[in-house]
């Protein structure tokens, strides 16, 4: 987000927008190459939102028309950005002439709500830092990108139309251009590449969607970049109340695919299956394995009044984790995690410290009630025959059902315990920081 302008994903945009959404919609196979198709893709673009996106499009062209670049460079910019799925000169215009096109669909799209609109004046990004970083990751990828395209000077022109125009439109069509050629983005460049969207303020789809990423091996970053709850405990609490999916294992599904942009597609699906296998692969009895479920989701998918027991459950959710990482990672190889040294204990005597206080409450008071009594027995089972991190993570979930009250002292206690598993901050934040009762 840079100078006046609000963020675009404050507007509401959750992917590409403006003339980079032109560009990309242009450069699908099978879509039509002559000026009056592509101007009814501006038109449609410029009528999405009620005509709220013409705003961004309209805004686009003329940062572009009121730059002092030359014709060649707007034109290999907008070949590159179309993956030369569009050439305006073809059709006996100039880029310019074509820009000015596009500006008029933006303008009288708007004039139809405003007759008496007019464009305001331009304003172009020209923040030295922002227009430096995009330039940085524009020259470590120009090898690739010299090689992916046939376009002379594309780099040298990529780089005059962020630093001589705009530089939010220059990134963006620096992405396009990316993606148009399926240009290989390193890991780190692309986590480099996102941090610098948030900044202009884009939307994470603007720069994910469509950008060839060479991803790290799942079972080396499934447990990376995720915030808040993971793995078993927080498909659990999916499953409480109000859970809209027409099936139990469509929800395994969603909840296996939800990787998010930042992650490796398959991550959660790994830490989930993780989980899972753990606690499959003891022996934890079918009892315990179905009260922690239950106590968990705080009933919110009854699995016993189903005829369905804990470990019965749990292989389906293997079998849909196993599913979606045969499609999309199928050379996962599950990571062996480092043992957290005396966790366990310490895990132990959190769960010891709150049994007296679970002992008199119940999970589902109205509807087949469980003892919290109950519910702590199958946590200190599962933290000494299973791992003690998802103990913990069920004995957070199950303070939350339970609303029990935490003393300044005992969420510390947890803040140690939450670090020394690696968990993101938000973990207890979103969990039970609200439980705490400060004097």
């Amino acid at each position: 987000m840079t100078g006046e302008r609000p963020a675009y994903y404050v507007l509401g945009y959750g992917e590409d927008f403006g003339l980079t959404a032109l560009t990309e919609r242009l450069s699908r196979p099978g879509s039509a190459t002559d000026p009056a198709a592509a101007l009814g893709f501006a038109q449609e673009l410029a009528d999405q939102s009620e005509g709220e996106d013409a705003i961004e499009l309209g805004e686009d062209a003329r940062r572009l028309l009121a730059s002092e670049l030359p014709e060649r460079v707007l034109r290999t910019v907008w070949l590159a950005s179309t993956g030369n799925a569009f050439d305006p000169t073809g059709h006996g215009m100039t880029c310019r002439e074509w820009l000015e096109r596009i500006s008029e669909v933006s303008t009288a799209r708007l004039r139809r709500d405003k007759p008496s609109y007019t464009p305001p004046p331009v304003r172009p990004v020209r923040d030295v830092g922002l227009c430096q970083a995009v330039v940085a990751e524009l020259r470590a990828t120009a090898p690739a990108l010299v090689g992916a395209s046939a376009l002379p000077d594309l780099v040298d022109a990529l780089e005059r139309a962020v630093t001589g125009a705009d530089g939010d439109l220059g990134m963006r069509l620096f992405l396009r251009a990316l993606k148009a050629h399926a240009v290989p983005v390193p890991y780190g460049q692309y986590s480099r590449l996102v941090a610098l969207g948030w900044q202009f303020g884009f939307p994470p789809g603007a720069v994910h969607d469509g950008l060839v990423i060479t991803w790290p091996p799942v079972s080396a970053a499934s447990r990376q970049g995720i915030n808040g709850d993971f793995g078993l405990s927080r498909l659990a609490r999916q499953f409480t109340a109000g859970w809209h999916y027409r099936t139990p294992r469509g929800a395994v599904a969603a909840a296996a695919k939800a990787d998010g942009y930042e992650r490796p597609p398959g991550s959660e699906a790994a830490v989930l299956l993780e989980d899972t296998r753990r606690v499959l692969d003891t022996g934890l009895s079918d009892d315990a394995i179905t009260v922690l479920w239950l106590a968990a989701t705080d009933r919110g998918y009854n699995i016993d009044r189903f005829g369905i027991g804990g470990r019965e459950w749990l292989e389906q959710v293997v079998e849909v984790c196993e599913e979606h990482l045969t499609e999309v990672a199928p050379a996962y190889v599950p990571a062996a995690r480092p043992p957290a040294t005396g966790a366990g204990d310490e895990v132990l005597r959190e769960i010891r410290c709150m049994s007296p206080l679970a002992a008199g409450t119940v999970v589902s008071p109205e509807f087949h009630p469980i003892e919290g009594t109950t519910v702590m027995e199958a946590l200190e089972q599962v933290t000494t025959q299973v791992d003690p991190d998802l103990g913990f993570r069920l004995l957070l979930r199950t303070v939350e059902v339970l609303q029990l009250p935490l003393t300044e002292e005992q969420y510390m206690r947890y803040e140690a315990l939450a670090g020394r598993f690696h968990y993101d901050e938000d973990h207890l934040h979103f969990s039970v920081n609200h439980l705490v009762q400060r004097t």
